[in-house]
């Protein structure tokens, strides 16, 4: 896929050092790369084999798709998906629409998303996250830390979970971390929902969105009275905004 990976931002980076502080409990945890995609896994048993097709077909469909529709891949603004589109493609579309962003904002998510769906008929319990985007299904919510650079107050100090959730999304994008385009200044806004692909839309579009702490009450309430998405975190300098179905953990 063209530009990397995607147009929105993701955290914390092409390093992605925070691998070494996952956990799973009782989980087998791999990785597998595929071209621009780089996942770390966490399911019952390991998937190696089904997890790298799984990956070659999400990326057939978005890759086939692509080349005969060019605004797809660069397009900064809503796209409406052709009727007989593969349904990654629709699912990224749709999301893109209902945030005001490009179909590519939420293409970690929906890798992300599809790669897990698939999983599940091999595992009960999957873990995907793709650069800062997660897919899960799990007995328990999953506890997050919060990675905003360096520079922040919060990073290493903030852990969360989503709140009675044992399947969605959790996706960041960031406007000082990482090299993807944001238009924003948020040093992380982290998304919850049940649809993955909509929680990276998401976050690419309020990310975009936010340019000074002032921001963050005005970008919340947006988002509650939207009602779109379960909830999520905003950090910019010494401020941190929560909202939803999320529960803060200090002392990460």
């Amino acid at each position: 896929m063209a530009r990397g990976e995607r147009n929105g931002a993701s955290l914390p980076g092409e390093e992605r050092f925070y691998r070494a502080w996952a956990v799973g409990a009782g989980l087998s945890r791999f990785d597998v790369a595929v071209a621009e995609t780089d996942l770390q896994i966490f399911a019952e048993q390991p998937l190696t084999d089904e997890t790298d097709a799984a990956v070659r077909r999400a990326r057939r469909d978005i890759e086939f798709y692509a080349a005969t529709h060019d605004r797809f891949l660069v397009s900064l603004k809503p796209v409406t998906a052709d009727p007989g589109a593969p349904e990654i493609v629709k699912r990224m579309c749709s999301a893109g629409a209902q945030y005001g962003v490009g179909p590519m904002a939420a293409v970690a998510g929906a890798v992300a998303d599809f790669v897990g769906r698939e999983l599940l008929r091999h595992s009960r319990q999957v873990i995907v996250e793709n650069g800062g985007d997660v897919f899960f299904q799990t007995d328990e919510p999953p506890i997050c830390g919060l990675y905003v650079g360096e520079h922040s107050p919060f990073t290493g100090r903030v852990r969360f979970r989503p709140l009675e959730m044992d399947y969605g999304g959790v996706c960041t994008s960031s406007g000082t971390v990482g090299h993807s385009l944001s238009f924003g200044q948020a040093d992380g806004v982290v998304i919850v929902a049940r649809d993955p692909i909509l929680a990276d839309a998401a976050a690419t579009a309020i990310c975009n969105s936010v340019h000074t702490e002032a921001d963050v009450a005005l970008a919340i309430e947006r988002e509650k009275e939207s009602g779109l998405v379960d909830g999520g975190l905003i950090a910019i300098g010494t401020t941190l905004g929560a909202w939803g179905s999320v529960e803060i953990i200090e002392g990460g």
